[in-house]
């Protein structure tokens, strides 16, 4: 096969799994499968799971040194391309110049294959003249059109073609004819021609004359003057002159000129020089026979493994258990049929388990056994075992054969192999694989011996030539896809862990190991192996190969004790020994036709093997030898007595048994073989006696103990007497227990039956067997009454149709217990009795009288009646029963669609779904479910209209509870969808009201900011209840006031205090945010009178501590500090504030506290829109009342607003005030410009843009229009500090009864949580005509400049964290850190 094509795995071989019967058999069982088997020469046997032997060998003791395998030197045809190779190799070294193998398109020239074509072709000259050179190239693989041709003409004439000439043969002057032929053509060339190359082809001969006749003439007187000459003269020229230039060659020692050589040579050759004659002999020597060398390194079973791992790992770059099978098989056959890879491998082949130890158990007594241990030790298959079987011929010879008798051990590698043979002898091997990487394995069967050999010695007949024996060396393998193109069959297998693999007699067989692996091997031999190996040793005395042990000596031993011998193996044997007496008889008879006479006897086996082989065929010798008196040393077989020497008349023919012995021993053996056939007719006649003839069982166990004392083989009459007599003893032994009535267990009817019929058709006579017919006589009348009583109850079931009498049924069932046998009818009675009780069950749980049906009974009833015998009656009351139970699930499933919330029916629907489920006689859970569902939902439906047809809107709580119903409930109600919109719609209302006045995070519902402060702890809200609200709101106001006014506030001086500002600071915060009421919003909310305060009581939202910047609330009268609520802004939003700061009673220091303004208060005109949209809602709201009622009030109160400053007094009041303020601003008109100027030169704002105006610093580019707006404003607000002192009051003034009234309305304008414009104008007034709050104002420029302070803190925090990776310009930088330093912070 070339390197080209892909290996072809052959076929699988047969695979055979044995039961655990079978596998107790091993030799039996290999028998068995040998028809099959052989056809294919190897097999595969896979042992039951639980078989595992135990692995025994001494893994730290067990060290060996294994064999070196090349492997292109394995397979045959590569070793022949390498031997030649070596031959023209050495031909080249020899003259002084190394081979150098050509590459031809990427690849080495085969020169071997580049020779056999040529030679095929006609040789080298016919080539050339028939310009061939294109078809070698093409047989050679080349592709065509590449002028490839003459490149091999080139190398094979530069290189091949000289060393052909040599291996040629022809005779001397042919051959210098032929080269000087040669040398002149190449000499005309000699440019092309290396140097070397030149030399040799020239220096065959001296070739110096022009004339070729006179040149071969020349070469023939050289010849023959050769030997004449002095050995110190030239051999060419025949002169002994210019000692300097005679070369000496060194092998020959024959002197040559350098100058008679042609060409000549200018220097003498470096190194060994040989002559031309030297360079033949060299070529034409043999070579060495090809074997294996050892390694030179010991290994231990882990160290190899692990040498052995690393090597396939590192081969294939993959972990050793993912390679595939299948890649390692193909790169094998790869590796051993390419020139070019070298790869070596080891093997541990043929370890002596006897040395090393075997890895099975073995019962030696070296070492205690478990056991385990010792039921292996024992087993036929373990490989110690199976060749000294009882039924296995190599039990008798005594010797321990290694490999046949005792195992051998195998460890092997990845590509390590063993190369096509056949056992010794060949017989039987089996190879058992311990553990490790799977064994691949190919066979040809026995038929194709023959033609394997046939094929390999046509491919290779070099390796033939010099070793006949080739194939008995175990050192060769072919690839089998060659040997099936030429017909020999193959097939393979891979033998896994723990499997056996068995080659059968001359079946060639070779293979590979996978990888790392354990196994051991032996041979063993069965009787139908003896006329094998007698045809084996025929083979051998014509191979002249020595044999392992005599086979005639093997045949005449089991002959010797015939009694001894399996009945098969003792007929075996007698026909062996029957052929080797007649040839025996046919070999001394021809010696005495010889005239040789003499004779004595010599007993062979005494002898070593060495001592009676014979001399020409190397046969050991047993029955008789012939021996020569004068040549004490020579032996031969009478095969070969012509052969033995030509002394005359000095022969003596030596034996070991006489004719008459042979012949005696021959008698023993048919003997033997045919007692069989004597106990054999007697057994059938015994077990073929009739009823009247029947013998006695003592004859029938002679028969047996018989058989087994002539160890005849498992036959079938030997298994039908076993089964006679176990028959015989188990009737015995159940007829007793039967008849004493002691039986573990009832037998049957028909196993009685059985018993009586065995009983009567033995061959013996079986005393109880009338007894026995008795009982069971007694036992068919039973059956029968029980039978008849079954029948009379297979009529059709109807729930009015009586019963069986159980009281008669019963009575049955107690005689058939008594009975000493099951009755079949008792089965039946039972069956019948299950039924009547299940019928009677159903009976009542249908009939009128029964209980409430539930599906869960149906189906207890149902899987009940599933176990009770079938009868007809059964199966009706099931059909009747299954009716019902599938009507019932079908409105079940029906009821559970209508209670899931995918798709709500309308009430019509359920309504008739449930009519129409209440007629079925089952109590249906769903269908309940649905009922109470209807119940509710006309219960829902009913108090919808209850509350639609009452004389007031309904409750929004009550519509929301009932939407809340409706939506539970599995029923489609048209009612319900407009109901979930008038809660919407409320719902709505709801939302925007509380949107309109409450505050952002308001701790307050909307509820309770509509009501009145003191009616918050009521639950409903009446207008009965707001006749008397205004007093007692006032009340307690007053109240309030009173324990207000009696909290100390701080100093003057403190205003300025820095720790106040910090301590504002820090609570600023919170300045946006509604608060919870503390303690004494209670005297507000209940009307209660206010204690005493002291001093170190608690003030403000925060319940902290009097500090500076506190201001009074307006109405409660309660400190607050600046920085916990949010104080008034002093000049309002507006810029028109800033025209006239002199108006101080404009100024916006009117200040409610969050317990007192709980909402947003919006006007009036928000709260009427929401009152008209209140009115087109059909439902009722509590929040809506209360919106009314506040509505009411705020208008009665502006109405009395507006007569009050209606009043002449009062118009009065406002026209003084307007004219006040004309002349203020007049005065301010009038003042220099520089007075306007707000305090504070340059404004710092910080931003992170470049410096934009002189002398100010854009930072704050960011900042809205609105932080301006606030900055300008806290400018004005600072500015107006210095004109509090200069602010005079009162403007106006007021009558006693005016200023009360306007007092009052405005404590009962600040009550309502409604924006009114009346209320500032009051506020205004009563401002104007009192004297200006200096303290207060003070206080609120402070709490707004604080304000503003720390909305630029924030902002520079905020501005420089921005900046804390960035760099700013100077004035920038210098900005930030002002401001931070002024705050005491550090830069972020």
């Amino acid at each position: 096969m070339d390197g080209g094509e892909e290996f072809v795995p052959p076929p699988e071989c047969p695979v055979f799994e044995p039961s655990w019967e079978e596998f107790a058999d091993p030799l039996g069982y290999i028998a068995k499968i040998r028809p099959i088997a052989e056809k294919s020469g190897i097999c595969k046997i896979r042992p039951p799971p639980d078989w595992q032997p135990p692995f025994v060998v001494e893994v730290d003791n067990f060290r060996f040194t294994p064999r070196i395998q090349r492997l292109n030197e394995l397979e045959a045809e590569t070793r022949v391309k390498l031997n030649y190779l070596d031959r023209i190799a050495k031909f080249w070294e020899i003259q002084g110049s190394s081979l150098k193998i050509p590459n031809i398109e990427r690849r080495i020239l085969d020169l071997f294959s580049l020779a056999k074509i040529v030679t095929e072709e006609g040789g080298f000259e016919a080539v050339c003249k028939e310009r061939h050179w294109a078809r070698v190239a093409q047989k050679l693989g080349y592709p065509p059109g590449k002028n490839i041709g003459s490149l091999l003409r080139s190398h094979y004439e530069r290189i091949v073609y000289p060393f052909e000439l040599f291996q040629s043969g022809a005779s001397l002057p042919v051959l210098c004819l032929t080269i000087y032929h040669y040398c002149l053509k190449i000499f005309t060339r000699s440019l092309l021609i290396s140097e070397p190359c030149r030399y040799l082809y020239l220096t065959i001969f001296p070739i110096r004359f022009k004339n070729t006749l006179h040149t071969c003439k020349i070469l023939l007187s050289s010849i023959t003057e050769i030997c004449q000459v002095d050995s110190f003269v030239c051999r060419m020229c025949g002169r002994g002159d210019e000692d300097e230039k005679l070369l000496l060659c060194d092998g020959c020692d024959d002197n040559y000129h350098t100058f008679c050589l042609i060409p000549p040579l200018t220097d003498p050759p470096k190194g060994n020089w040989r002559c031309p004659k030297c360079v033949a002999e060299e070529c034409k020597k043999p070579a060495e026979a090809f074997g294996f060398e050892q390694a030179t390194r010991e290994y231990t079973l882990q160290s190899f493994g692990e040498m052995a791992d690393t090597f396939k790992a590192d081969y294939f770059n993959m972990p050793v258990h993912m390679v595939p099978t299948e890649l390692v098989e193909k790169e094998f056959w790869r590796l051993v049929s390419s020139i070019e890879e070298d790869v070596t491998v080891e093997y541990g082949a043929d370890i002596h388990s006897k040395e090393f130890g075997s890895g099975f158990p073995v019962d030696n007594g070296k070492r205690h056994l478990s056991d385990e241990e010792e039921e292996y030790a024992h087993s036929g298959w373990n490989l110690n075992v199976m060749p000294v079987l009882e039924q296995s011929v190599l039990c008798h010879i005594n010797a321990d054969i290694s490999g046949m008798k005792v195992p051998w051990l195998y460890v092997g590698m990845v590509f390590s192999a063993f190369c096509w043979h056949i056992e010794d002898h060949w017989s039987y091997s089996i190879n058992y694989l311990h553990w490790g990487e799977p064994k691949t394995w190919y066979g040809v069967p026995s038929s194709a011996a023959e033609k394997l050999e046939e094929v390999m010695k046509k491919l290779t007949p070099e390796l033939f030539e010099f070793q006949p024996d080739l194939l008995h060396q175990l050192v060769t393998i072919m690839n089998p896809n060659i040997l099936m193109s030429h017909g020999v069959p193959v097939v393979r297998t891979n033998q896994c862990a723990g499997e056996f693999v068995i080659t059968f007699p001359r079946a060639y067989h070779s293979g590979f190991n996978q990888g790392y692996n354990f196994a051991e091997a032996v041979n063993f031999c069965t009787a139908d192996w003896l006329p094998t190996g007698r045809s084996c040793i025929e083979h051998y005395r014509r191979l002249r190969r020595y044999c392992v042990f005599s086979h005639e000596e093997l045949t005449c031993k089991m002959a010797a004790c015939p009694e001894k011998l399996d009945l098969n193996l003792a007929a075996a044997t007698h026909r062996e020994m029957f052929i080797i007496v007649q040839e025996e008889r046919k070999l001394r008879k021809s010696l005495l036709e010889r005239g040789i006479k003499e004779a004595e006897r010599e007993a062979f086996e005494l002898l070593p093997d060495d001592e009676r082989q014979c001399d020409k065929c190397k046969t050991t010798c047993f029955l008789s030898a012939l021996a020569c008196s004068n040549c004490q040393e020579s032996l031969v077989c009478l095969y070969h007595a012509q052969d033995l020497c030509s002394c005359p008349n000095v022969f003596c023919r030596k034996y070991r048994y006489t004719l008459d012995e042979l012949l005696a021993m021959l008698h023993r053996l048919k003997v033997r073989a045919e007692s069989f056939d004597s106990w054999a007719n007697r057994v059938k006649e015994a077990l073929e006696q009739e009823e009247g003839n029947k013998i006695d069982i003592k004859d029938l166990e002679v028969l047996k103990e018989e058989a087994a004392d002539k160890k005849f083989p498992n036959n079938e009459l030997l298994q039908r007497l076993n089964t006679v007599l176990a028959d015989i003893q188990k009737c015995e032994s159940s007829s007793t227990e039967l008849l004493s009535n002691s039986q573990s267990r009832r037998m049957s009817l028909e196993e009685l039956r059985t018993l009586v019929d065995t009983m009567q058709n033995l061959p013996c006579v079986i005393k109880p067997l009338e007894e026995v017919q008795a009982v069971l006589q007694k036992i068919e009348e039973f059956d029968a009454r029980a039978q008849a009583l079954v029948d009379s109850t297979k009529d059709e079931w109807k729930q009015d149709s009586p019963l069986p009498a159980a009281s008669e049924i019963q009575a049955l069932l107690e005689e058939g217990a008594s009975l000493p046998v099951i009755a079949p009818a008792c089965e039946l009675l039972s069956g019948l009795q299950e039924q009547g009780r299940w019928l009677g069950e159903v009976r009542r749980t249908l009939g009128p009288e029964g209980s409430e049906v539930t599906l869960a009974v149906l189906r207890n009833l149902m899987e009940s009646g599933c176990n009770v015998p079938q009868s007809i009656s059964v199966e009706t009351a099931m059909a009747e029963l299954q009716e019902l139970l599938t009507i019932a699930e079908r409105w079940e499933e029906k009821a559970q669609i209508c209670l899931e919330d995918r798709q709500k029916h309308h009430l019509s629907t359920l309504e008739a779904i449930v009519n129409e489920a209440q007629l079925i006689p089952v109590q249906l859970p769903n269908i309940l479910s649905l009922q109470a569902c209807l119940s509710r939902a006309h219960a829902w439906v009913t108090d919808l209209e209850e509350i639609q047809n009452g004389e007031h809107y309904p409750c929004l709580d009550d519509l929301e509870g009932l939407v809340a119903i409706g939506r539970d409930l599995p029923v489609k109600m048209e009612e319900l969808k407009q109901l979930e919109l008038q809660v919407a719609t409320a719902h709505s209302w709801r939302e925007k009201a509380s949107k309109t006045f409450l505050k952002k995070n308001s701790q307050h519902s909307l509820l309770e900011v509509k009501r009145p402060s003191t009616l918050l702890t009521l639950n409903c809200y009446s207008r009965s209840l707001t006749k008397n609200r205004e007093r007692l709101e006032k009340e307690a106001l007053l109240r309030l006031q009173q324990v207000n006014l009696t909290k100390p506030g701080i100093e003057k001086g403190a205003n300025g205090d820095q720790n106040g500002i910090k301590t504002e600071r820090k609570r600023s915060d919170s300045m946006e945010t509604d608060t919870p009421h503390n303690s004494d919003s209670t005297l507000l909310q209940n009307g209660g009178s206010a204690p005493s305060l002291t001093s170190s009581q608690s003030v403000c939202v925060c319940s902290g501590q009097p500090c500076p910047l506190l201001h009074r609330c307006h109405l409660c009268k309660d400190w607050f500090h600046g920085g916990c609520v949010p104080f008034p802004s002093l000049l309002g939003s507006s810029d028109t504030n800033l025209t006239k700061p002199l108006c101080w009673w404009d100024w916006n220091t009117r200040f409610l506290c969050p317990r007192c303004q709980r909402s947003r208060r919006p006007r009036l005109e928000t709260i009427l829109a929401l009152l008209v949209a209140l009115q087109k809602l059909p439902v009722r709201l509590p929040e809506g009342e209360a919106l009314q009622c506040l509505t009411e009030r705020a208008i009665n109160w502006q109405g009395r607003a507006k007569q009050a400053l209606d009043s002449p007094e009062v118009q009065r009041v406002l026209e003084r005030l307007q004219q006040e303020e004309q002349e203020m601003n007049s005065i301010k008109e009038e003042e220099p410009e520089e007075k306007n100027k707000w305090n504070g030169d340059t404004v710092i704002v910080l931003s992170d843009s470049e410096e934009t105006e002189d002398g100010v610093i854009d930072l704050t580019e960011e900042m809205n229009s609105t932080k301006k707006s606030e900055e300008k404003a806290a400018n004005g607000v600072e500015s107006l500090l210095s004109l509090v002192p200069c602010l005079k009051g009162p403007v106006i003034e007021l009558t006693t009864s005016t200023r009360a009234q306007l007092e009052e309305l405005q404590l009962e304008g600040d009550l309502l949580e409604v924006t009114l414009d009346q209320t500032h104008t009051i506020y205004r007034i009563l401002q104007a005509a009192s004297q200006p709050h200096q303290d207060a104002l003070h206080t609120l420029i402070q709490v707004r400049r604080l304000c503003s302070d720390h909305h630029i803190y924030t902002n520079a925090i905020c501005c420089t964290s921005r900046f804390q990776n960035k760099s700013l310009n100077p004035c920038s930088e210098f900005a930030c850190g002002q401001i931070l330093k002024l705050y005491g912070c550090k830069r972020p």
